[in-house]
């Protein structure tokens, strides 16, 4: 039986369907030092597919309870379709370069002890300022840092397909999903995203860059906690 391959459909006013048999976990945010650390969270069942709340509304979180119906979720897709390249913005460096497409999910990890990613980059004539800039934009989910050598080769991690389910303990709030290892995104147009090595999905349903994550899920203090408690 040929195997089949991951990928996420977003349906119109909808949840995520995810195919593919795509592992899904929880992971959580946890302050460590001067920086951050994933933890692992609750374990979640696997399927070969499954959905995945959009609007923030689900009694039974992260899974689509079909609340996106009563709540009249407006799911518009918003998002830049361009490519990564034709938005992010450059940060010359004096040892590397530094792209930013400024979508961020406030993560953190682009934070070290020794400075954040764009101090790094910028300063980046030592090993180790260098070294420590690409753990930092390495470490960012959202996708939206890249080390550039001045050679033009850039850095990635080597991620598999996976989905993993963000809980942000220290802001008090859930955050997005963090989709890994380049599982193509279907708009509800039927086109798809540029496919990525690392994004974060909202899942709150209050994203002003739908269907990515912009941290909205701070401000708005979006948490599924209540409802993990009384499984």
């Amino acid at each position: 039986m040929q195997k089949k391959v991951p990928r996420i459909r977003i349906l119109k006013g909808g949840p995520y369907v995810i195919s593919g048999s795509v592992p899904l976990s929880e992971k959580v945010i946890v302050p460590k030092g001067d920086g951050y650390v994933y933890e692992e969270g609750r374990t979640l069942p696997q399927r070969e597919s499954y959905l995945l709340c959009r609007c923030g509304k689900t009694k039974t979180p992260p899974f689509c309870d079909g609340a996106h119906v009563k709540s009249h979720f407006d799911g518009t897709e918003t998002a830049c379709k361009n490519d990564y390249h034709a938005r992010a913005a450059r940060i010359v460096g004096s040892g590397i370069d530094l792209l930013d497409d400024g979508r961020c999910a406030f993560a953190r990890f682009c934070h070290r002890a020794s400075g954040d990613a764009w101090q790094l980059a910028e300063n980046s004539s030592t090993d180790f300022r260098r070294a420590e800039a690409i753990i930092a934009a390495n470490e960012c989910p959202s996708g939206r840092l890249t080390v550039v050598e001045k050679d033009g080769t850039e850095h990635e991690p080597a991620y598999s397909p996976a989905i993993e389910i963000l809980q942000d303990p220290e802001e008090h709030v859930s955050a997005g999903i963090f989709v890994k290892g380049g599982i193509p995104i279907e708009s509800a147009d039927g086109s798809v995203y540029e496919i990525r090595n690392r994004v974060v999905l909202c899942r709150c349903g209050m994203s002003g860059n739908k269907p990515f994550c912009d941290s909205r899920h701070v401000s708005e203090e979006f948490s599924d906690q209540d409802f993990v408690r009384k499984e």
